[in-house]
């Protein structure tokens, strides 16, 4: 019997979406989340004082972003702990939980803005449509800006991934906002501004319902999406000695790192290291699956029906 545990925690340059995000990205969520930060406080202003609905469903969206790119960051930062003897992965599966949490507040922010547009129909309030053009016209810079910084790491980590396209949202909800204050100074009809809202709420849950079901899965330790398991399967039956697969488990430790276990019926004998560290750099470079651990068996024994 053997075995092999192979970690592999930086980028080779694949881009299978197993590697760490950049060290710089602290940079990138302290610049936004600043950034976000004021631009949410002078929108709610001006929000409440134009009456704008719209203005203040957008307000309300950004907020979230905020506390979202907290959440991220902060399962960013946790994710680098080295193990310990209660943690043995470490807390990288924090990221997982930060997707999810993230996901979580997102349907607050849509419930909440939802309530009020439905009462702002009932109750309709004249908006100032060219503050709602200025004030939006702000935050399509701020929320493209803040996009932008974080359009390198989006294919490779959920968090990254979230954080991008909710401020690429956030940028297209702001010019809606715009295009609803030219067509309230145009027509006069006030109900433009809660129609807006709702348009608002559909991007929100469009976006948030992507979030959700991904982490959801990878919650699960559902196999990560970039993996196909039966080419995995197939790969490690096709190496030389191998009759069979067995126990084969493929999960997400965090929202940028996969991991595999399996057991590979070898009646041969073990095959040595060397085997098993070029299977783990095959899987890793072509399979996106960077943690590895393999057990070679001699026997058919126990495996029942999942070997092949």
């Amino acid at each position: 019997m053997g075995h092999s545990h192979s970690h592999h925690g930086h980028d080779h340059g694949h881009g299978h979406g197993h590697s760490h995000a950049p060290a710089d990205f602290g940079s990138a969520f302290a610049i936004g989340i600043v950034l976000n930060t004021g631009f949410v406080i002078v929108e709610a202003v001006f929000g409440f004082i134009s009456g704008s609905m719209a203005l203040v469903a957008d307000a309300g969206h950004n907020l979230s972003d905020v506390l979202g790119l907290v959440i991220a960051w902060g399962a960013s930062i946790a994710a680098k702990k080295p193990p310990s003897a209660r943690f043995t992965y470490g807390l990288k599966s924090s990221t997982i939980l930060a997707a999810f949490a993230n996901a979580m507040l997102l349907l607050v922010a849509i419930g909440a803005i939802l309530f009020e547009t439905v009462h702002r129909f009932f109750e309709p309030v004249e908006p100032q449509g060219m503050t709602m053009v200025w004030v939006a016209g702000v935050g399509i810079v701020i929320n493209t800006a803040t996009a932008l910084l974080f359009m390198r790491g989006r294919k490779h980590d959920l968090n990254i991934r979230g954080a991008f396209l909710h401020m690429a949202a956030d940028a297209l909800v702001s010019a809606g906002v715009v295009i609803a204050g030219v067509a309230i100074l145009l027509t006069d009809l006030v109900v433009i501004d809660p129609i807006v809202s709702l348009v608002i709420v559909a991007v929100i849950g469009w976006g948030t319902w992507g979030l959700l079901k991904d982490s959801v899965k990878m919650g699960l330790l559902a196999v990560p999406d970039g993996v196909d398991d039966g080419k995995v399967r197939k790969f490690l039956g096709d190496l030389p000695g191998v009759e069979a697969v067995h126990d084969l488990h493929i999960w997400p430790m965090s929202t940028t790192e996969t991991a595999l276990t399996a057991h590979l019926v070898m009646p041969g004998g073990h095959p040595g290291d060397a085997f098993l560290r070029e299977a783990s750099h095959e899987l890793e470079h072509h399979h996106a699956i960077g943690h590895v651990t393999l057990q070679v068996e001699t026997t058919f024994d126990d495996c029942g029906e999942d070997c092949g």
